[in-house]
């Protein structure tokens, strides 16, 4: 970042505490010294709390996502021929989506250059599922990340140290000073590192309820209104959807136990409510790179990628570039299972109700498949199958989830939780709603 005008750092926490605007001068002159250690992690950690409790403007939201996309390297990837576009999602239980949509979206001849993250708490990471397949690197250098992205049309690897180094000393500070539930900063932390990638294009999945970091249909919606006007802001067109997540995606919760669920939907064989939103992301994707002519047109993209196996043949050839061992993608049957796999059963006949998708994160990170600390170790055989979805009847005795794990001491705490956290009814419930609203520069749209 260019040299900037000095401030004085007390004057600017005062500022914001009074609940005036920072300038664009002032926000790049605190990102940048911050990122240099000249500004010391408290006072970043009273300007953090001044924001939390104030707020930002959406100008103010840009300069902020500027300044720390600025403080490290924006990947260039113009001459890589086509729109590339990515997908991010907020978050959730069972959320595999990227590595079912991507090798759909580069299967269809839009370049996915993909940077994800880790789990952390009670949502899984991108990058564990990724390394559950033994080999497979997700720490490609810059310029291997170009070259394969330009060979594939995909490329899957995690935050280096040059992208956004701003983001991620800020967000270990909000981690420890109860600052992370703030929207302009979790837009700023998002947008800095999708916008560092070298896209043209942006969809974004934004998650809402008891398993997403935004519990209610409004948060939701300000936090993707926020993104959105970002992206739009730096010129990359920029589309978002609310999806539900007040049910685990899908039927596996577990690293490589959603990765064998990807295969199966790369296959054909996905859960109707995960492939309802694992469609319609990757028909916008394909609309926003140019391949179709309307979203509608890039979902049925999507569907003959996977019926004529482009798609699952895309995912192997990038794992087998990446360094993963393809016998697993085609034979799951190979893969090493965890030693103890024991039935949930239901203890009453009648009909799945609300299922207490964060209670099934946390067990299931509990089981190994998840980390409550950065330096907690993962176990990728370990996690959870839900059985019985909702709505879906049962009869007492009969298995409504399957637990995965390597440690029998969590056996029956785990089964017990599970049992709390799937509620089953005497009247089956209405279906749930999967995708609620979509909001693009045009505004909120909702969706009926």
């Amino acid at each position: 970042m260019a040299d900037t005008k000095s401030f004085n750092m007390v004057s600017l926490i005062r500022k914001k505490r009074e609940k005036l605007e920072l300038t664009t001068e002032e926000i790049r002159y605190m990102i940048a010294e911050y990122t240099r250690d000249v500004i010391p992690d408290y006072q970043m950690s009273a300007m953090l709390m001044a924001i939390y409790l104030n707020g930002l403007t959406d100008r103010e939201s840009s300069d902020l996502t500027y300044a720390m996309l600025h403080s490290g390297i924006v990947i260039d990837l113009s001459h890589i021929p086509g729109i590339k576009v990515d997908k991010h999602s907020t978050g959730g239980v069972g959320d595999k989506l990227s590595l079912i949509l991507a090798p759909i979206v580069a299967a269809c001849g839009v370049p996915v250059p993909m940077i994800s993250g880790r789990g952390l708490g009670h949502s899984g990471g991108t990058l564990d599922k990724l390394e559950s397949i033994p080999g497979f690197n997700v720490n490609l250098d810059l310029d291997t990340y170009a070259k394969v992205l330009a060979e594939h049309n995909l490329v899957l690897i995690g935050q280096t140290e040059e992208i956004a180094p701003a983001d991620k000393r800020m967000y270990a500070l909000r981690d420890v000073t109860s600052t992370v539930e703030c929207i302009p900063l979790i837009a700023g932390s998002i947008m800095s590192k999708k916008l560092a990638e070298g896209i043209d294009a942006l969809v974004l999945d934004v998650k809402c309820g008891s398993g997403a970091f935004m519990k209610t249909q409004e948060a939701a919606l300000q936090l993707a209104q926020k993104l959105v006007s970002i992206g739009e802001h730096f010129g990359k067109r920029t589309v978002g959807y609310i999806t539900n997540m007040d049910q685990p995606l899908g039927h596996a919760i577990g690293n490589w136990l959603e990765v064998r669920e990807c295969i199966d939907a790369l296959q054909g064989r996905g859960e109707k409510n995960m492939m309802e939103v694992t469609l319609l992301l990757s028909g916008t994707m394909i609309w926003l790179g140019g391949k179709a002519n309307s979203v509608d047109e890039g979902i049925e993209m999507s569907v003959e990628s996977i019926n004529n196996g482009t798609a699952f043949q895309k995912f192997v050839d990038i794992c087998k570039v990446q360094g993963g061992d393809t016998k697993y993608l085609l034979n799951p049957d190979l893969y090493p299972p965890a030693k103890h796999i024991v039935d949930v059963l239901s203890s009453k006949d009648g009909f799945i109700g609300a299922i207490n998708s964060f209670e099934i994160g946390m067990t299931g990170v509990e089981l190994g498949a998840g980390r409550i600390r950065k330096e907690d170790i993962i176990d990728p055989a370990a996690g959870i199958e839900i059985i019985k979805k909702h709505s879906e009847k049962v009869r007492n005795g009969e298995t409504i989830a399957r637990i995965y794990t390597n440690n029998t001491a969590l056996i029956d705490s785990s089964v017990e939780r599970i049992l709390g956290a799937i509620e089953i009814l005497s009247k089956r419930p209405d279906d749930i709603k999967m995708v609620s609203h979509k909001v693009d520069r045009e505004g909120i749209q909702l969706i009926v």
